[in-house]
């Protein structure tokens, strides 16, 4: 069976949205990143780390799903990592209200044996001091290394990103982070200057509108679902990322055209994880409703243009 490793953070998180307030839920990278690589038929490893005040449920529902924990460090006498936040009726924009990192201040994870040859090792959001550790404790280079980052390590650790970079295969960020990273301004120009630090693969996220694919010569674009209404986003690029790389460690299939079709799918499982707060939406999931919502990605973007040129003007363009 092919082997995913996640690092990254498991938390409480406490949300505000114009649609209400969730309490204290689930939350952190690697919970959502888990959860969604659990929809498909692989094994996934989880390197984090929590207090003792990390509730029974939640090790129960990683179980339940099929989720290896050999890799969480549990300190007893310590308090999980927090974060509140509060989003305003554009659900593009976020207050971090609290930030209290507890006992992530000093994770410095040890891999166990059974992680150190994955198919796939997925660095979600953390400090790339952390992320580049975890690399080097490989027995082997994984057949992809996915890397996620975010605003706060460019600003403050941009070297230690920047080595990490030079490590990876994929990365995945939104177009502001892309727009700083890279010091460009348009999409294409900062996806080419940030292909240049390492990756050969880029994913650019933009909320809402969708996400963006790019390698040095291809580049493809794929259009978000739209819903109803959008619950709460919290967690939604970790979704993303999670069941993009389950795709690619079940397929096996490590190219760019396969990376278009994993970037559905992992568009397909941040959809559910908008409509509710924390990971409820996503850990209650059936085959059928994540079939059908491929399908309706299918239907998004499928049409026929005619292949005929006399729809054109004769007068024009000759």
């Amino acid at each position: 069976m092919r082997q995913l490793v996640i690092v990254g953070s498991l938390a409480y998180d406490d949300i505000e949205t114009p649609r209400g307030r969730s309490g204290r839920v689930l939350g952190g990278a690697a919970a959502y990143s888990a959860l969604a690589a659990s929809y498909f038929d692989l094994s996934i490893n989880v390197i984090s780390i929590v207090g003792g005040d990390f509730k029974q449920e939640f090790f129960d529902l990683f179980s339940s799903h099929n989720i290896d924990l050999q890799g969480v460090e549990v300190h007893q006498h310590e308090k999980t990592f927090y974060w509140a936040g509060k989003y305003y009726e554009d659900m593009n924009q976020r207050q971090t209200l609290i930030t209290d990192l507890n006992v992530l201040e000093k994770f410095d994870p040890t891999v166990p044996d059974s992680y150190r040859e994955p198919d796939i090792l997925l660095l979600a959001n953390l400090s790339p001091v952390v992320q580049f550790k975890v690399i080097k404790q490989m027995n082997r280079r994984p057949r992809l290394i996915v890397l996620d980052t975010m605003d706060f390590w460019i600003m403050t650790m941009l070297e230690e990103l920047m080595q990490v970079l030079k490590e990876i295969d994929l990365l995945t960020i939104n177009d502001q982070e892309a727009y700083m990273l890279s010091g460009k301004r348009t999409i294409r120009a900062a996806a080419e200057e940030i292909l240049k630090m390492g990756p050969r693969y880029l994913i650019i996220k933009k909320g809402e509108h969708g996400a963006l694919l790019f390698s040095k010569d291809k580049m493809f674009f794929a259009p978000a679902l739209s819903l109803p209404d959008i619950f709460n986003p919290t967690g939604a690029g970790d979704t993303f990322a999670g069941g993009l790389c389950g795709f690619m460690a079940t397929s096996d299939d490590y190219s760019f055209e396969n990376l278009k079709s994993a970037v559905i799918a992992g568009s397909v499982l941040a959809s559910f994880t908008v409509e509710k707060f924390g990971t409820e939406r996503l850990a209650s999931l059936k085959q059928t409703e994540i079939m059908q919502r491929i399908d309706d990605f299918i239907e998004l973007v499928k049409f026929d243009f005619p292949k005929t040129s006399h729809i054109f003007s004769k007068t024009n363009g000759q």
